[in-house]
């Protein structure tokens, strides 16, 4: 509505508000919420987005449905190349870049192929009969992007519980909203604004420079690290997540999760990325016994030079952004 359009407007200035409000149009009735006995509905904003999708074919969207492809898309749409992004309970199974949809979406897939059953998908392409054909056989909830082609529908409606959403063009919004105990937090949208997210800006801190293929990792593993729950390490290779750890509330679990869930194999060579600072250096020693040959990492703790040092000791490259990307 043009109430609410209002609304989202003046919530997105630098200078927040003195007053501000919520208001939305009901679009339906949910079955329940994010468990059976919570009752839930979705409201529309008046923006262009998931909620007024167009959904293709399966079953309604439920609430954790509409969770996890806002995650989904938060994930796939921050890449100018091709992309997909695979989402279990708001959190990535994989995220990968790739020269068409379906490259990327093999990629993904590979990081984490048992958590990615029952996952939501996101693009931010076409979905081409080639994707179609390869998410076929995957037991998917929902597959979002902004268009379908012919061929893809034909291959894809013949699943009749898998729920495919065409976005459209897509608006971002400009303002998150977070409600608390007795009010509401606003907060502009983390959307890479931050002049450390540019590689560009970035400062080598220890090793030698990234040769353009390894810069490239990086920069990937630091845009798809934002849309990873804090704390958060992710390793990456080729243009795709090969391990994963997040939203575990110190740095050293999530460096060891990342490092268990690529294995052996794929950790050897791989990039990493730090959501925020390594407080010590013991979480950056576990990327480096893995076999992690680059870091990009914000900096800013007060043990930066152990940091540093025990990166120059082993002879790996890190970069530091100066920005960080906590995300909750």
């Amino acid at each position: 509505s043009a109430v609410a359009s209002w609304f989202a407007a003046e919530l997105a200035t630098e200078e927040k508000a003195a007053f501000a409000g919520l208001t939305g149009e009901k679009i339906t009735d949910l079955r329940y919420g994010e468990n059976p006995h919570q009752a839930a509905a979705v409201y529309s904003d008046g923006t262009a987005g998931i909620a007024g999708a167009k959904l293709l074919n399966g079953k309604a969207m439920s609430y954790n449905n509409y969770t996890d492809t806002d995650a989904a898309i938060r994930a796939a749409f921050d890449f100018d190349q091709p992309a997909v992004a695979i989402i279990k309970h708001a959190n990535p199974c994989g995220i990968a870049v790739g020269e068409t949809v379906a490259a990327a979406h093999k990629s993904a897939h590979e990081c984490d192929p048992l958590s990615a059953y029952g996952g939501v998908i996101a693009t931010n392409r076409e979905v081409d009969a080639e994707l179609a054909a390869s998410i076929k056989p995957i037991f998917t909830e929902c597959l979002a992007a902004p268009s379908f082609s012919a061929e893809a529908l034909e291959i894809l409606t013949t699943k009749k519980n898998l729920r495919l959403l065409e976005l459209g063009d897509i608006d971002v919004p400009a303002a998150e909203i977070k409600p608390i105990s007795g009010g509401f937090l606003v907060q502009d949208r983390d959307v890479f604004q931050a002049e450390g997210d540019s590689a560009e800006n970035w400062t080598l801190a220890a090793g030698p420079a990234a040769a353009p293929e390894v810069l490239a990792d990086l920069e990937f593993a630091w845009k798809a690290g934002r849309a990873v729950k804090s704390n958060a390490i992710l390793l990456a290779k080729g243009g795709a997540s090969v391990g994963v750890g997040m939203g575990q509330v110190n740095r050293v679990d999530s460096a060891k999760l990342a490092v268990e869930r690529a294995g052996a194999e794929r950790a050897t060579g791989a990039v990493a990325a730090s959501d925020a600072f390594f407080p010590f250096p013991d979480g950056l020693q576990i990327l480096i016994d893995a076999g992690v040959t680059a870091v990009v990492q914000p900096g800013g703790s007060i043990r930066d030079e152990e940091v540093i040092a025990a990166a120059e000791e082993a002879g790996i490259t890190m970069y530091l952004t100066g920005s960080r990307h906590f995300f909750h």
